[in-house]
């Protein structure tokens, strides 16, 4: 190579190294994006109610923290009472499970009592292992401040983008070559398509594992049932982890009531899952974005694997993004295009091949002809 394509080769593995580095940077500026277009297609079907611009955004964006204000004040309230039961419910609850030990040493054979353990020992054993958890008490809380901090960084941005789109738009369409840009643009579009579509399947995935949660926990008794059906139907977002997060809370509070309720309640919530993973998700993201779900779980795995929990999280759109930007660019620009590339110019070749061949021809028969002529005079 010469000394221009190494410093071509450089420049690339420099750049792809500065996009590692500040790959969660470009996850957050991603989630700001899925966020801003959602409000945005939102704010464009408020406008065709006859609304302005600025007023349709405004909306847009007081329905969304009516949402997630609605989300905490069903959430927290209930919440807060249970856990706070908890509290007291728990020492309870070791106190009783003591004596019934203290009594069964009295009815098993001396040789099995050395076996049977004591709460006290438990506890003095556990002890560091709590002491450990409140020494990381405050990575716990700087972590907290962490995540509050790049979640008002994604809501600024989103804000920000939500002002003018139109102008982003086209910085971003400019770093194309020009005979590219419109390409680009109608890529985009479809990009904003797909992605009204995964978060219309996805709300819908979330009401009815809500639906569902909410319907089963309130057949059980369990206290709380509406707020553990709408946390179980939000943390639905986050695919495969967010099910079994939602899971904890539900059988911490059923077991306020009784032991077999905590067993309904994961049971109820393991056939939930398994019908949202298996049935619902599948199918409705198949009628919306087209995803395969064997391609879903790949990308899942692909995405926690390099990008952590925000990965995860963002597993879904990312894929549906770089779904189009793939079949459009890599499969329809530029493999498509092969074939025809080669079979144009192979046609090239022999239009210019049978034009030479005629020409020859025509100046060896007109050749002929003056000859012809000659020997006629």
């Amino acid at each position: 190579m010469n000394l221009g394509q190494w410093i071509g080769l450089i420049a690339i593995v420099l750049s792809l190294y500065i996009l590692w580095q500040i790959k969660e940077v470009l996850l957050l500026m991603f989630a700001a994006v899925v966020l801003a277009t959602t409000l945005n297609r939102l704010a464009k079907r408020f406008q065709r109610l006859g609304m302005k611009r600025g007023f349709a955004v405004l909306l847009s964006v007081v329905c969304f923290f009516g949402i997630v204000v609605g989300f905490f004040w069903l959430i927290v309230p209930p919440f807060a009472q249970q856990f706070n039961e908890l509290t007291y419910r728990v020492p309870q609850g070791l106190e009783r499970f003591n004596g019934w030990l203290v009594e069964m040493k009295t009815r098993v054979p001396s040789q099995l009592v050395p076996y049977i353990p004591d709460v006290n020992s438990l506890i003095q054993q556990a002890q560091p292992l709590v002491n450990r958890a409140l020494g990381s008490s405050f990575a716990f809380v700087s972590g907290s401040l962490e995540a509050v901090l790049k979640v008002l960084l994604v809501l600024v941005l989103t804000g920000m983008l939500l002002a003018d789109p139109l102008a982003y738009r086209k910085v971003f369409i400019r770093v194309f070559p020009s005979f590219y840009r419109r390409r680009v643009d109608g890529i985009l579009d479809k990009c904003e398509v797909s992605l009204g579509g995964w978060v219309t399947g996805a709300l819908i995935a979330m009401s009815v594992v809500g639906l569902m949660s909410v319907i089963g926990l309130s057949f059980l008794g369990v206290k709380a049932a509406l707020a553990l059906g709408v946390l179980a139907g939000f943390l639905n977002l986050i695919p495969n982890l967010g099910p079994t997060m939602s899971v904890i809370p539900a059988m911490a509070i059923a077991l306020l009531d009784a032991p077999w309720k905590s067993v309904a309640v994961f049971i109820l919530y393991f056939f939930i899952q398994q019908a949202e993973s298996n049935f619902i998700t599948p199918y409705v993201m198949a009628q919306q974005v087209s995803l395969l779900p064997a391609v879903t779980l790949i990308s899942q795995l692909f995405f926690v694997t390099f990008f952590g929990f925000l990965g995860l999280f963002l597993a879904l759109p990312l894929t549906v993004v770089a779904k189009i930007w793939v079949q459009e660019v890599l499969v329809k620009d530029v493999l498509d295009e092969w074939g025809n590339k080669h079979k144009k110019e192979t046609e090239l070749v022999i239009i210019s091949d049978s034009t030479q061949a005629r020409d020859n021809l025509s100046e060896e028969a007109e050749e002929a002809g003056e000859q012809g002529a000659g020997g006629n005079r």
